[in-house]
């Protein structure tokens, strides 16, 4: 039975939705403890460990917000041939994810991330990872393999999911963004710092205001909506970009076409954690991308999901039955209709 609230029943709609999600994948370990004292060796705090958590994180993170709204994910990303390689499809397999587009490269690491999580607080992050580009030939066989998925699978959109480790470089970029503009295909990106300028002629592309700021090399503060307009105008009309979505972490969303702009501010949060919210907001849009929904919608549902994963600790997905009822009680829908 459907819902019968606006918001419900668009989030409903996102059952069923193929989506491509291609970019870089990892594995987020966490290390969780309690701290109760500072060590006498150093002016750092003293962890006792009580669990050790693995998941799937990245693109993977996309790919599982996906199926918890309710989507159809198919993860395509390259990882080493090592152990971590085989721990992350382990992980992915026990979320229900298909590892079956995942190219294993021998000799690449594994991209792993541990997180020392301390009286539900973040204290440290250390990285274990290659952040090399795919070799051409790489390369090219991957986007060969991701462009046949393409006419099998026929997405309703695809996320283009960047962390700037090497898997998307330019040449393979460019040939998945033309494939998708040739198949009529909507892509979403999230975008780093190494190939900002090397994405145009995509639907949606989602940079905080930090990438944004160093991608296009202005000074923009968060909460001026002109020179925020101003400064995305160079990504919608040379870049042939569709919509500019910009996260603005606290002071929520700024989203823009070529004929509307709007800031959406964010909702009230107990903040724990903003680790992969930003997962979960590509996740939302792109779906409201393959629906087809107003800029309006878009920026406000996805705005209210990044939220609500960050009132939890370490990556973790949308719930979606909180997000209808938070949906509806702040009448995104109505409100994004209004603006």
């Amino acid at each position: 039975m459907k819902n019968q609230s606006k918001s419900g029943n668009i989030i409903d709609d996102f059952n069923g939705i193929k989506v491509m999600v291609i970019g870089d994948v990892m594995t987020d370990s966490y290390v969780f403890g309690k701290v109760e004292r500072i060590s006498p060796e150093a002016p750092v705090p003293v962890v006792h460990i009580t669990h050790r958590e693995e998941r799937p994180g990245g693109a993977a993170n996309v790919a599982i917000n996906l199926k918890a709204l309710g989507a159809i994910p198919f993860l395509c990303s390259v990882t080493g041939d090592d152990i971590s390689g085989s721990t992350f499809q382990t992980l992915l397999e026990k979320e229900g994810i298909n590892t079956s587009y995942i190219q294993k490269v021998k000799g690449r690491k594994t991209t792993v991330k541990t997180r020392v999580i301390g009286n539900n607080h973040q204290l440290l992050r250390v990285d274990d990872e290659t952040i090399e580009e795919l070799s051409d030939n790489v390369g090219n066989a991957f986007a060969k393999h991701c462009i046949a998925l393409m006419d099998t699978e026929k997405p309703g959109v695809i996320v283009l999911e960047d962390y700037d480790k090497g898997v998307l470089s330019e040449l393979v970029i460019t040939q998945l963004v033309n494939a998708a503009l040739v198949r009529g295909i909507p892509t979403a990106v999230d975008p780093k710092k190494k190939n900002f300028n090397v994405y145009e002629g995509v639907t949606l592309f989602k940079p905080n205001l930090h990438e944004l700021k160093s991608g296009i090399g202005v000074t923009v503060d968060k909460i001026d909506v002109p020179h925020l307009k101003e400064a995305v105008s160079t990504l919608l009309d040379k870049r042939r970009i569709s919509i500019v979505m910009v996260t603005l972490s606290e002071a929520g969303v700024f989203i823009a076409s070529r004929d509307e702009a709007m800031l959406l501010p964010a909702h009230v949060r107990n903040i724990s954690d903003v680790s992969g919210a930003g997962d979960t907001v590509i996740s939302v849009a792109a779906l409201c991308l393959a629906l087809n929904l107003p800029i309006g919608t878009i920026a406000g549902l996805a705005n209210l999901a990044g939220g609500l994963v960050c009132e939890m600790v370490g990556v973790v997905p949308i719930d979606k039955k909180k997000f209808v009822e938070e949906a509806d009680k702040h009448n995104i829908v109505d409100e994004s209709v209004k603006r």
